[in-house]
């Protein structure tokens, strides 16, 4: 039968199914983002069970927990042994422990071994057991700052625990973003299929200017190449992203190379291209641009404007001319056709631009590319061969994308 507390897993993607996800809690004021945090695991299909000190219970009360993650709460340990159940060395224990929000309290017993709350507990046994653990602190600057906490950190960074930086500001520590604590989860459990890859993206619109105030551009909200760029990077592979005016928020992480105009993108892929194994071209690049921009702010009194447009530059060629060796794949996107009609008019653009890969969809159907949430594709190779990924997250065709990528280049996940 469903457990109703569960429905929500999975819904954002599948990043963490089959996943188990300890998430300690400790005394910082930051534990009312712990249930947003247990939420989102589950979104991406994660299994979140719960360790809180006393000091946590304080602030956030178990039972918000245990309907956070539909799992009982461990406020202390008893006859189950719990800390061996979640963390020891059994083939049923968790895959990760994920301390969100840490004290400096607990950041330093963990650092020097010392047991004396389930949470510290628990991280004992993670570490002898050598499994992942991620630290992400809460507290005030001043103690984040003191010399022996700062010392205390960098030796549990030594024996291979991963930190989430803090966000500075009104002089406090405060726990980074849920965002960025869950994308660190999914990349420490991502397979590292792409790692020794230099894979460039290209995403987002790119703007034509009239004059210095109004522009040419298309609805692209530039989620597909991110999710993309995201994707890389969780698999190990040094991502550089060419980046135009796009609503998405990048990946941190990565290199990220800001470009208005079609012209300012063909530069950035041309120039860092050559270095790249990789090149997944995303961006929705403008296909004319005004044969001349005009200098000043046109006036709102003309009766009429006639505007001269010429076809902006082709990046995907020149990408295929100056380094020939990287494998190509580029998205397509086409308009009301039929699934025959978009596979051939798809394909032929493969052997027109000489790309490895083409992706291609139709942006006609209501939420599917520029600007939803959704995407749905043909995956096209030069055998003509093609894959349909159905109806899905941007962030899960990305995944199908580059698991077909890897396919190609002979990567094994």
């Amino acid at each position: 039968m469903k457990d109703y507390l569960k429905d929500i897993k999975g819904t954002l993607g599948n990043h963490l199914e089959g996943r188990k996800i300890v998430l300690c809690i400790t005394g910082s004021v930051s534990a009312i983002e712990s249930p947003h945090i247990a939420r989102k695991l589950m979104r991406y299909g994660a299994e979140v069970f719960v360790v809180m000190t006393h000091s946590a219970e304080q602030i956030i009360h178990p039972d918000a927990m245990e309907w956070a993650t539909g799992n009982p709460v461990v406020t202390h340990l008893g006859g189950r042994v719990e800390h061996i159940f979640l963390a020891g060395q059994w083939e049923g224990r968790a895959d990760l422990v994920l301390v969100a929000p840490a004290t400096a309290n607990t950041i330093s017993k963990a650092a020097c071994g010392i047991d004396d709350t389930p949470v510290t507990t628990v991280l004992t046994t993670a570490i002898g057991s050598k499994l992942p653990v991620i630290i992400a602190p809460g507290m005030h600057l001043s103690m984040y700052e003191h010399p022996v906490v700062a010392e205390n950190i960098k030796k549990l960074k030594k024996m291979g625990i991963k930190f989430i930086d803090p966000v500075r500001a009104e002089s406090k520590a405060k726990i980074a973003l849920v965002d960025e604590i869950v994308e660190a989860v999914i990349e420490e459990l991502s397979g590292k299929t792409m790692k020794g890859l230099k894979v460039l993206v290209s995403a987002g619109p790119t703007v034509e200017f009239i004059d210095p105030v109004r522009v040419i551009t298309n609805r692209s909200s530039g989620r597909m190449g991110v999710a993309v760029a995201r994707e890389a990077k969780r698999r190990g592979a040094e991502v550089i992203l060419v980046y135009g005016p796009g609503s998405a928020e990048p990946p941190a992480g990565i290199k990220l190379i800001k470009v208005l105009t079609s012209r300012e993108m063909k530069d950035a892929v041309l120039k860092e291209v050559e270095k790249c194994n990789l090149f997944i071209s995303s961006a929705a690049v403008a296909d004319f641009t005004p044969s001349k921009a005009y200098p000043s702010k046109i006036s709102t009194r003309i009766k009429s404007l006639d505007l001269k447009l010429i076809p902006t530059p082709k990046i995907i060629a020149g990408a295929a001319m100056i380094n020939k060796g990287a494998f190509l794949a580029a998205f397509k996107a086409q308009y009301g056709l039929k699934e025959k009609e978009l596979i051939e008019s798809s394909y032929k653009w493969l052997r027109e631009t000489g790309v490895d890969l083409v992706i291609a969809n139709d942006v006609s159907r209501e939420g599917i590319g520029f600007a939803g949430e959704e995407n749905e594709v043909y995956i096209i190779d030069k055998k003509k061969e093609h894959i349909h990924v159905h109806r899905a997250s941007k962030e899960d065709i990305a995944s199908m994308i580059l698991n077909t990528i890897e396919r190609k280049i002979g990567r094994k996940r």
